[in-house]
């Protein structure tokens, strides 16, 4: 496998005027795929808009997942039972158990009596690295240390009860397991005044003027929560003030996106345009935050001609929208736009998490007949492979999809309070019981940034095109194994003949880097891959400059042997610093020369409004 700077771009034959344009595939697809939301062939009886399903049982259900953040009692209740059967009839493990308990009830006892008597001893177990409620050197002091000591080897305890039972279901372990730790995280001594020995002191320093301040802080929240306006400090970075803010043009806008050109800032650019699709969960100015962290100014800086989909908030109207509109409406309708602005070129598409994996689609898609309109692909945090999808396949079953489809028919969209309740439940230590601590009983705001308040700028999905993602990729893979079709035709990721650039992120909790990883096993492709330092949104958020910011890259051609992810970190060496430069230095290996920048829009696609346009601005 070699590794270095990338190689030059291949040959490609000139592209053929009929091979160009994406309408000439759409126009060629049978009818049924061409046809309008309201006139589709019938949808999967599993679907929520099947006319046979009883209404009442969808209110219902819809009620239900009302009160439970969208989580399934059904899924949740089969899971503990699968366990707990499965546990009853296994004398062997109950010993286990027994056994450990005693032992760690013995082990905690002895400690406590030697701390209480003001013996310096060791610790009877370390929190786990990224557990930092206990950090603070108060913590080492007694009763305190053995609180948090006992809560720790509870929650070891509780963690070998629930994994390794024979014949539970993988999936039934991992909600049980998940179910547990989530429980033990409210109980955390952390989370009370009286067990945790930071907030105490504080409290009796200022006489409780923290949980004072505590209480004002969690009533700002709750109206805030009543008025639908986001965090304390997020009013500070609005899209077209602070953040969004790089000079551009909205040169196109259908039902469903916005289409932004930048405007140049050099006086030659890349004669290939960049073309970013970020995902529809999300508004787009993650890549365009402050100026000093904007990967779009980033790019525009060093020459490239950058367009950007700003997708709409879906509201009830939408309901029916489904992936195949995300694709013509979104991908290729972008493409026709970004070609009359640069013709005659092809395009480095880009596409980021849930953006990425329709890229991936519309890259496949379009490779159908040969050489394509895209010169390059690139997926930031971008999964083609479902299976390994982290510990969001928690929410991915029959019972929970058939409860959340019920939340969204009778909405006609998820609700963007729904999507932050299951990511904060992904990580309530941090999200949820950590910052409930530091506002609440400490008396202190976490300060706002730029990522912050973006992360809280959510958007809603559509009811059809949620269902059909959640169904047809992670519940049932069909991308991964060529199962997958899109506007009536099916499509295969080895079609795919452009070079990929994909981006994987170490502790991504969303696009996990081994799933994400998994694009070299069915890529027919030179692959570049890269792993960086952070988490699925701050790892790709990392500007040169930024601390302690490391990745790692290496090439593979089409025709090397595949390398599994383990040997890959042991044998790809760490760079340090970020990893933009090196995406750049790719991008120009496989461009095509320095020309003159294009005009601002082109005939019928003409300058609507400056960026960031009005779709990113709705509520």
């Amino acid at each position: 496998m070699a590794q270095g700077s990338a190689r030059p771009a291949r040959k490609r034959p000139a592209l053929k005027a009929s091979k160009r344009n994406p309408r000439k595939h759409l126009d060629d697809a049978p009818a049924a795929a061409k046809a309008s939301p309201s006139h589709r062939p019938a949808p999967d009886p599993r679907a929520p808009h099947h006319p046979n399903w009883p209404s009442i049982d969808r209110l219902l259900r819809a009620t239900v997942a009302q009160s439970t953040l969208g989580m399934s009692p059904a899924s949740a209740g089969l899971a503990a039972l699968d366990w707990a059967l499965h546990l009853g009839s296994s004398p062997g493990k109950q010993q286990e158990l027994v056994t450990k308990a005693v032992t760690k009830s013995a082990r905690l006892a002895a400690h406590a009596a030697q701390s209480m008597g003001g013996k310096k001893t060791e610790a009877c177990i370390e929190p786990l690295p990224q557990d930092h409620r206990f950090d603070d050197p108060a913590w080492s002091k007694p009763p305190f240390d053995s609180l948090y000591q006992g809560f720790l080897l509870t929650q070891q305890w509780w963690h070998v009860a629930t994994t390794g039972v024979r014949g539970v279901d993988r999936h039934h372990e991992n909600v049980v397991s998940f179910m547990a730790r989530q429980m033990l995280d409210m109980m955390s001594p952390s989370n009370n005044v009286l067990t945790n020995p930071v907030v105490l002191q504080k409290t009796i320093e200022t006489g409780g003027q923290n949980l004072l301040q505590g209480a004002m802080n969690m009533a700002d929240d709750l109206q805030r929560g009543l008025r639908g306006q986001g965090p304390a400090g997020a009013e500070a970075f609005l899209p077209g003030e602070s953040v969004a803010v790089t000079p551009g043009e909205v040169i196109f806008r259908n039902r469903l996106i916005e289409l932004i050109q930048y405007r140049p800032t050099t006086e030659t650019v890349n004669a290939e345009p960049i073309l970013i699709v970020p995902a529809w969960i999300m508004k787009y100015y993650i890549l365009d935050l402050s100026p000093q962290n904007s990967l779009v100014k980033y790019l525009v800086d060093r020459g490239h001609t950058v367009f950007m989909i700003s997708w709409k908030n879906p509201d009830a109207e939408d309901r029916d929208l489904g992936m195949d509109d995300y694709l013509k409406l979104g991908i290729l309708d972008a493409i026709d736009a970004v070609r009359a602005v640069v013709p005659d070129r092809q395009i480095n598409a880009v596409g980021y998490c849930l953006g990425g994996t329709l890229l991936s689609i519309a890259a496949a898609w379009l490779a159908r007949e040969g050489d394509g309109p895209l010169n390059t692909v690139t997926l930031f945090a971008a999964q083609t492979d479902f299976t390994e999808a982290g510990e969001l396949l928690l929410f991915v079953d029959e019972s929970q999809l058939a409860l959340l489809e019920d939340l969204m028919w009778d909405k006609g969209f998820l609700d963007t309070k729904q999507m932050a309740g299951a990511f904060q439940m992904l990580r309530s230590r941090d999200l949820v019981w950590s910052r409930a601590v530091q506002e609440y009983l400490m008396g202190e705001r976490a300060p706002m940034n730029d990522l912050m308040a973006w992360n809280a700028d959510a958007t809603r999905m559509p009811y059809r095109m949620h269902s059909e993602y959640l169904r047809r990729l992670f519940l049932d893979n069909e991308l991964f194994e060529g199962r997958f079709t899109a506007l009536g035709v099916p499509v295969a990721l080895t079609d795919i003949r452009a070079p990929i650039f994909a981006v994987a992120t170490e502790t991504d909790h969303v696009a996990p880097w081994r799933s994400v990883y998994k694009i070299n096993l069915i890529a027919d492709t030179d692959v570049t891959f890269v792993l960086t330092s952070g988490g699925h949104n701050a790892g790709i958020v990392s500007e040169p400059g930024h601390p302690h910011r490391r990745y790692r890259l290496a090439h593979r051609n089409a025709t090397d042997k595949h390398v599994d992810p383990e040997r890959w970190t042991e044998v790809t060496p760490t760079s340090e610093g970020s990893w933009w430069p090196a995406w750049v230095e790719w991008l120009d290996a496989h461009g095509g020369g320095q020309v003159p920048p294009p005009a601002m829009g082109a005939a019928g696609y003409p300058p609507l409004e400056p960026a960031p346009g009005t779709y990113v601005k709705q509520p």
